[in-house]
């Protein structure tokens, strides 16, 4: 027969037992990279690698641990000089490494993982062996390449229920090309740290300041003071039926109807509202004056609003372009074609956009060229 001590002593014991420090982890093996540069190799079930999967494929849980996923080294050498948080890489060859800001990553945790292992987490078709893991970037915290600062020209970028991913990317790449001051991107966009849309930006991300998820109205405080908008819209001018069609979400940023006669530009005003055959009456919209793209009408400073093929331009869009005295800005296309593809609206729009800034200066002073034009 035990013999249990009393309630007393037992709880004694018990509280010894809480109190006592818990035994420390067994150590890492660690080796040198470098000067000041040590790295670890990942042990079989690490539970660390299983985080990639959930990083890359959960905005969820991007946006609630402020975490995102870089794979390549083009993509994590342009966040390093940007001046993202590196907070663990993993890497298959000690290559890899040399070819990285050494400051840089001192300060994070670094650990050699096979390459099969890498291949298999990967949804690239040739990975390079070299996985980031970073603190979500600031837009205002970040150090941009002095390159794009001085060639950046007063010309913005609104995108508005942008939500196909290689959409999004394509049109940063093209927006950092043309030198925008910077991006913003309205609720119902695609997160701009989706890995697609990072692949497809070619490390847009890092060249220029993106706002992401802004209420439309909060919209005009990130936009800079006596700022023009414009939107990419394939209204015909002439049709006053298809004010209809815009309120539903009809338009197709980018496009041209074949019909287009030529722009008229009345003043901006409220369009009737209009009632569906349930009686529901729709928000009315305003009418902008409209214009062919290839036309003047960039000012200091200008913006332009991008809309998805699916739902294409917003009301809020069009209300905040006549609020500023703003246009519809049309690319002509031939008859049968629906409509562009929202991307290469607009490179189209925004490189227009660059020449006209560019032509300007030079008749302003021949003797000096804008910034960017090279």
């Amino acid at each position: 027969v035990r013999v249990l001590p009393p309630r007393e002593e037992r709880g004694a014991a018990v509280e010894e037992r809480r109190s006592r420090p818990e035994p420390p982890p067994p150590a890492v093996e660690r080796s040198a990279a470098g000067p000041g540069l040590w790295y670890e190799k990942a042990e079989p079930g690490d539970r660390r690698l299983g985080k990639v999967v959930t990083i890359a494929k959960s905005r969820k849980f991007r946006d609630h641990h402020g975490k995102v996923l870089l794979e390549g080294h083009r993509l994590i050498k342009d966040a390093l000089e940007a001046g993202a948080v590196l907070q663990t890489l993993f890497f298959s060859t000690m290559g890899h490494l040399k070819e990285l800001p050494q400051a840089e990553l001192k300060r994070a945790s670094l650990v050699k993982v096979k390459f099969e292992d890498i291949k298999s987490w990967s949804d690239l078709v040739t990975p390079q062996g070299l996985i980031g893991i970073f603190s979500k970037p600031d837009h205002a915290k970040m150090s941009y390449p002095a390159a794009h600062l001085t060639s950046s020209l007063p010309l913005l970028l609104i995108c508005d229920n942008i939500r196909d991913p290689g959409n999004l990317g394509t049109i940063l790449r093209s927006a950092a090309g043309a030198g925008c001051e910077k991006v913003l991107l309205t609720k119902g966009c695609v997160d701009p740290w989706e890995p697609k849309v990072l692949r497809a930006g070619m490390g847009a991300h890092f060249r220029l300041p993106i706002i992401a998820n802004l209420e439309w109205e909060s919209l005009p405080s990130n936009l800079p003071a006596g700022v023009q908008v414009c939107v990419a819209d394939n209204k015909d001018p002439s049709a006053q039926a298809e004010a209809v069609s815009a309120l539903r979400g009809a338009g197709r940023a980018g496009s041209a109807p074949s019909n287009l006669k030529a722009p008229v530009k009345p003043k901006p005003k409220a369009a009737p509202e209009y009632e569906d055959e349930e009686g529901v009456v729709d928000v009315c919209i305003p009418e902008l004056a409209a214009q062919y793209y290839y036309e003047s009408w960039t000012r200091t400073p200008v913006a332009v609003v991008i809309g998805g093929e699916t739902h294409g331009l917003s009301p809020d869009a069009l209300h905040l372009a006549a609020s500023t005295g703003g246009k519809r800005l049309v690319i002509p296309v031939v008859p049968g074609v629906d409509s562009l593809n929202s991307a290469i609206a607009a490179a189209i729009v925004l490189f227009e956009g660059k020449r006209q800034f560019l032509q300007r200066h030079k008749q302003e002073d021949g003797r000096e060229m804008l910034p960017g034009a090279g």
